[in-house]
């Protein structure tokens, strides 16, 4: 059975990308930092659907490089690793305080670095390999009064290019998934004027679920994808285009 690893299996995307993993027959390690009552309940359903090796939880702060490596060392060789954890906040850029821009990044880009760091070596070794990093339409294009968070997913698309050419000839492939407006608690703040303005923006004229991520990160870590490498596949509706 392959093992994926997906962070932020307690959000909504990291459910239901978690959720699909499991159907396609991946032996699912649930990573959560708070919300474990949240990633057991996800565990539970998983094992009763799929049995009883679907899923295992995994804590770790994934800015913290010890909790990190002592999480990949529990879960193993890894086949598949999601990189899906994330924060967004939504401030002036005049407002922003140093916790602010650092808290942005030691989740949205250092985890990243962290998890990926911690995974290669098994997969160098192997010859094998495949990493998907979640990170935002904003990261392609910037957006008004989100400029840490904007910046800190424009570090991740650099990030998946980057290591997609260095890890290749050792057969892995790194993509990114860049998801517009989607139907989360990330996004439960925003009015019902706010989300109908963004539907109306959206030129297929609706919000993304969390199951429109999973099935793109599924056609990602399938053999379908095996020539598709270094890429940012945009899950946006055509809001950005």
């Amino acid at each position: 059975m392959k093992k994926a690893l997906v962070t932020g299996a307690s959000g909504g995307i990291g459910q239901a990308v978690a959720a699909r993993l499991a159907k396609d027959g991946y032996q699912v390690f649930l990573h959560y930092h708070h919300n474990e009552k949240r990633a057991r309940s996800l565990m539970e359903r998983l094992t009763r659907a799929y049995g009883t090796e679907a899923a295992l939880p995994a804590r770790a702060d994934l800015s913290d490089s010890a909790q990190v490596a002592e999480m990949f060392r529990c879960a193993g060789n890894i086949d598949l690793l999601v990189n899906n954890a994330g924060i967004a906040q939504q401030k002036l850029f005049t407002d922003l305080t140093d916790r602010d821009w650092d808290e942005m990044f030691n989740v949205d880009v250092r985890g990243v670095f962290l998890c990926c760091r911690a995974a290669l070596p098994a997969m160098i070794h192997r010859k094998s390999g495949c990493i998907i990093n979640i990170s935002s339409m904003w990261g392609q294009v910037g957006a008004s009064c989100e400029v840490h968070y904007s910046a800190a997913k424009a570090a991740v698309i650099g990030l998946t290019k980057a290591l997609a050419k260095e890890v290749g000839p050792s057969g892995i492939r790194v993509n990114c998934i860049a998801p517009g407006v989607i139907d989360t608690e990330m996004n439960a703040g925003f009015s019902e004027e706010t989300m109908e303005q963004l539907r109306e923006e959206t030129p297929l004229c609706r919000i993304g679920s969390p199951a429109d991520i999973a099935q793109a990160a599924a056609f990602l870590a399938s053999p379908q994808a095996g020539f598709i490498t270094g890429q940012v596949l945009g899950v946006s509706g055509g809001m950005v285009i």
